[in-house]
């Protein structure tokens, strides 16, 4: 029989506890008591390492929320030390190859955003009392998750990437050092804070009815605002028909001239910095053209939203791979951190093609984006869903070998998914989800989703095989429901990464999916593949495995809260 996801939870979660040498248990003390040392640590991932981190706190009566508290501070004060170490590395650039320098400028920017996710996580625990509103709670769970996977994005591109050994070792040391301890942060955390069965996301008002539109927009601009309301109104209208978009301000981009700017990235600086939910959102209309440019949104660029004409008439393309020196990271035609992010009508292209292998048409890192009716081309590596909380609807995903990949809290809804016709030998991974701790609140979920085959595909059906995933990280965690899987799907259904790496560790699961590609009486017998029910599905909607329910209505547009 299958073992839910709730049940294969609590049994880890009792297996650790049956390791304690202490006969007190930590559920016992959520109420601020003493917790011993010995209970803390033998509960978590790596009961040495942190007995080792707190070392000098075995004597003194401390709570949970104080453990975490400490974990959370130290954790805050190795990402600056680690931050500091990069800008001092890159202070002499030329001492180092073109390939090092790559995998540097990654894990500087990764180091940034981790400094400032474990700031705002010190500032709230620090705050916080025996219970944390959800919305914070959730936000928290949300960051501790991406620290740990921008760790291991920068050691994946040090080890990848970078030429100078010692270099390379020097920070994949450091790295597996700051690692340990914020795996102990976010342990800690979960055993605080989140709630040992969680109920249902409270539903939230509306948004806004009023449309606030710049005084000075031009004719050219309000009659294409105008165009775009008149069709995208109906695009964009919530479920219930209410919903409507608030806006802060509007510019065009078009290459003729005739708008605001010529190039994406102009209006992307023109953009207010860290501008806030209740503000609205800075909408950059993009005409119908190929824009050959590398877009990257910064973090202080919150709720923008960018709206092309529709698939293949706004079209994003670059060509960046790992062949010519690229890191996987870096390769993205288009990436995004800003929080809020939303596009639609968009069609986004790494151009590389398979023989250059590791291509990113979009990386995402944006807490709470969306993407709606995009496309999105390529072959290997096309979507990287980095981290934080994604939302996808209505949307073409093309390629080959992982081309859905990353360690993101994600839901793709309603989507047509196309694998395409990869180099000789190789075989089509739909998904690589790359988990790498099971306290991470990250995953997968694909709802309603059609998988055919893309047009240069269907010639060789047969032929080539086609997963629906592999585990690319050891808690790798994917999950297809209601979903029309058509005959190209092999009917094992998953492929290993690597021997036997992570199959029992690993989440991978399907509810209620139709097709000739669905049937699961062939499927792999790994201990961490499940056929589940509907109760065990319901972990993976919208509004459970996203609260998305609290975020997605301001954007306009659609989505299903369940199953």
């Amino acid at each position: 029989m299958a073992m839910s996801f709730n049940n294969l939870y609590l049994l880890t979660f009792c297996v650790s506890l049956v390791l304690s040498l202490s006969s007190i248990s930590i559920a016992d003390n959520k109420n601020h008591a003493a917790v011993p040392l010995q209970t803390i640590c033998h509960s978590t991932m790596d009961p040495t390492y942190c007995k080792s981190e707190f070392a000098n706190y075995k004597n003194g009566s401390y709570s949970i929320y104080d453990y975490c508290r400490i974990s959370v501070r130290n954790s805050l004060s190795q990402s600056r030390k680690f931050l500091n170490t990069m800008y001092s590395y890159l202070q002499n650039p030329s001492s180092f190859s073109q390939s090092t320098i790559r995998a540097l400028e990654d894990c500087q920017f990764l180091a940034e955003l981790n400094f400032e996710y474990l700031s705002t996580t010190h500032d709230t625990v620090d705050k916080a009392g025996d219970v944390l509103p959800t919305s914070q709670e959730e936000d928290v769970h949300t960051l501790l998750s991406a620290v740990l996977t921008n760790q291991q994005t920068c050691l994946d591109s040090l080890q990848t990437s970078a030429s100078n050994s010692r270099v390379k070792n020097d920070l994949s040391s450091a790295l597996s050092n700051d690692t340990k301890l914020h795996t102990v942060s976010l342990d800690l955390f979960t055993k605080a804070w989140v709630p040992d069965n969680k109920i249902s996301w409270q539903q939230h008002g509306g948004t806004k009815n009023n449309d606030r539109l710049p005084l000075n927009m031009s004719k050219k601009a309000r009659a294409i605002y105008d165009s775009a309301r008149g069709q995208g109104r109906k695009l964009l209208q919530t479920s219930d028909g209410n919903g409507s978009v608030v806006v802060s301000d509007l510019v065009v981009v078009s290459k003729d001239g005739s708008g605001n700017f010529t190039t994406i990235n102009e209006a992307i600086a023109a953009a207010p910095n860290n501008t806030a939910a209740a503000d609205g959102y800075f909408v950059i209309l993009i005409t119908e053209g190929v824009y050959q440019e590398y877009v990257s949104i910064a973090k202080n660029k919150k709720f923008l939203m960018l709206i092309g004409d529709g698939i293949n008439k706004t079209i994003i393309t670059g060509d960046h791979n790992v062949v010519d020196g690229f890191t996987t990271f870096n390769s993205a035609t288009f990436a995004v951190v800003g929080q809020g992010f939303v596009a639609m009508n968009i069609t986004f292209r790494n151009t590389a093609g398979a023989s250059k292998h590791q291509a990113v048409a979009v990386r995402n890192g944006a807490d709470m984006s969306t993407f709606y009716s995009c496309s999105f081309e390529g072959y290997q590596d096309t979507l990287y869903t980095h981290s934080m909380r994604q939302f996808y609807r209505e949307c073409d995903i093309y390629g080959t070998v992982d081309f859905i990949f990353g360690n993101g809290a994600v839901v793709l809804q309603n989507c047509n998914i196309y694998p395409r016709l990869p180099m000789s030998g190789q075989f089509n991974a739909i998904t690589a989800q790359g988990r790498t701790d099971p306290n991470q609140n990250t995953g997968i979920s694909i709802q309603n989703a059609t998988i055919k085959a893309a047009e240069d595909l269907t010639t060789v059906v047969g032929t080539v095989e086609t997963y629906l995933g592999r585990p690319w990280k050891e808690y790798s965690r994917t999950v297809y429901m209601q979903s029309f899987m058509d005959s190209l799907i092999a009917s094992v259904g998953w492929h290993e990464w690597d021997g036997n790496f992570a199959l029992s560790t690993l989440y991978y699961a399907e509810y209620d999916n139709n097709g000739p590609g669905s049937d699961t009486s062939n499927r792999v017998t790994w201990p961490g593949y499940h056929v589940i029910d509907a109760n065990d599905a319901a972990n993976f909607t919208v509004s459970n495995f996203l609260d998305g329910d609290n975020w997605i209505p301001q954007t306009s547009v659609p989505f299903q809260m369940s199953l």
